[in-house]
């Protein structure tokens, strides 16, 4: 065996850390994330921080290793959505709903966004962007995916994540397919709990596997394994499974890439002992985001020693992230026009506002004096709306409201967020809609983020869906209201 530091510093080079973009102005913190790189550390994920302090800071670890670090990000609404000064694009759902792929101009839009968001990661420094999202949002109530999501249509799933690869890779970039084998038929978010899939093995691949399958078609450098259990495939999670990682993933779909597992600070994994290396074991090349990286090398250190992971397995995945990096290009991109990217993200947002149900002659939406607008959902996501300024009859609550011959419009806010367990609306809250609607002369239910919580309110005249919470969404649905705008979108789930 290798002497002990150059053992390390290998075993070093499996992990990508978390970066907290935040912490990194803190000498404590930076000095701390660059002990890591001259320990050999991988990569990092960012999470959070300014344009110009990430970039510095990525520059500075940048020039310590031999071999460049990986730098990831969930970047699916664009690189806005973790770095303060990028721009912020809509969610996967919401693309999928503005961008109609029969037609070639919709088609330029998406790969202008797509070179935009490779464009921006290069600009900070990412140089591994966690997209695209290939789960096929099976289950309305799916706490996690959902409106991350391009459809619950296998075949569109793949045409988006075929465009999104292509793109990302063409870029110099390292994309990443996840959450394989698909995390959209379940309705248990796996930073809580370890969701349980029971469907059988063929409805798995023609489903869920098949965008999959397609993105190593594609050239996919990197497929991120979730936090899964599938009975009939193994008796192990997705991410600790050799069945899953070796002989579907890599025997069966052909997969010569980099596999990642999922964030391994994720309780879906905490009744499992030495979950680093079972990864190791089961096929993973990259471990992500451990709690301690110092100590996940000493837990595969003692898996080395017991004959629990072979040094030959060890290689395996050194090999490949060898590859993976040679591949990245170090070349600066120029002339970054954000003013530009900030007007391809509100176009996006404004076709794809989708008219999911329309009663003839309340569009467009006149004499708002007579209009009772109610706020339901998450209170912390409509307390500065644009909506507020636009109606003078606002309620900020479902409870007590009394309806005469008003219309109503009920904007129901919701969000998809990690350790959050839910992307919908209560029942009691649900309930309360439901007789306002009965109540109301003419009523009109806007959902502002899951689609599938206009399922439960059938009855109204008109059901609109927006995707998301953001301002751009908001001020995109208001103009469609009063006829400014075109309904454009198209819903990509069936409810």
């Amino acid at each position: 065996m290798e002497p002990l530091t150059s053992l390390k510093k290998d075993l070093y080079q499996l992990i990508i850390g978390r970066l907290d973009g935040e912490r990194i102005r803190h000498d404590s913190y930076r000095a701390e994330m660059l002990n890591l790189v001259g320990k050999g550390i991988g990569g990092f994920i960012v999470f959070g921080g300014k344009k110009g302090d990430m970039r510095s800071f990525i520059n500075e670890a940048q020039a310590i290793p031999e071999t460049p670090l990986f730098i990831a990000a969930d970047i699916e609404r664009g690189v806005g959505q973790q770095i303060e000064g990028c721009t912020p694009f809509p969610c996967q759902m919401a693309v999928a709903a503005a961008i109609d792929r029969s037609h070639p101009r919709d088609e330029r839009i998406l790969e202008e966004s797509v070179r935009a968001v490779a464009d921006e990661a290069k600009d900070v420094g990412i140089n591994m962007p966690l997209i695209p999202v290939l789960d096929v949002n099976l289950d309305p109530d799916n706490p996690i995916i959902c409106t991350r999501a391009f459809s619950d249509n296998p075949h569109e799933v793949a045409w988006f994540g075929r465009v999104y690869i292509r793109i990302v890779e063409n870029s110099g970039l390292i994309s990443c397919g996840k959450h394989f084998p698909g995390h959209g038929d379940t309705s248990t978010d796996s930073h809580l709990l370890l969701p349980v899939i029971g469907k059988s093995r063929h409805d798995l691949m023609e489903v869920d596997i098949l965008p999959f399958r397609e993105a190593v078609q594609a050239g996919v450098s990197s497929i991120m394994t979730g936090h899964l259990l599938i009975p009939t495939v193994d008796d192990m999670p997705a991410s600790l499974s050799k069945e899953v990682m070796t002989n579907l993933l890599r025997k069966e779909l052909g997969f010569e890439g980099l596999i990642l597992t999922d964030a391994l600070n994720m309780r879906a994994l905490k009744n499992i002992e030495n979950v680093p290396v079972q990864c190791m074991k089961a096929g993973a090349d990259i471990l992500l985001h451990p709690a301690d990286p110092d100590i996940t090398v000493q837990e595969l250190i003692n898996g080395l020693a017991s004959g629990e992971i072979t040094e030959k397995r060890i290689g395996e995945a050194l090999r490949r992230i060898e590859t993976a990096k040679k591949k990245l290009q170090k070349s600066a991109v120029e002339n970054i026009d954000y003013q530009k990217h900030i007007m391809l993200s509100s176009h996006i947002t404004d076709v794809s506002i989708s008219l999911v149900k329309n009663t003839s002659g309340l569009l467009p939406l006149a004499e708002r004096d007579k209009v009772c607008m109610i706020f339901a959902g998450d209170h912390e996501l409509f307390r500065t709306s644009p909506l507020n300024g636009y109606f003078s009859n606002i309620s900020a609550t479902t409870d007590g409201i009394e309806l005469q011959d008003n219309k109503c419009v009920i904007a129901v806010f919701t969000n998809v967020a990690a350790w959050k367990g839910s992307s919908g609306i209560a029942d009691k809250e649900k309930k309360r809609i439901q007789e306002l609607i009965r109540k109301a002369h003419r009523s009109i239910v806007i959902s502002f983020g899951s689609p599938y919580v206009l399922r439960h309110f059938q009855e109204a005249d008109i059901l609109i869906a927006a995707y998301e919470a953001t301002e751009q969404a908001q001020k995109a649905v208001i103009k469609c209201m009063e006829g400014r705008l075109d309904f454009s979108g198209r819903l990509p789930v069936g409810l």
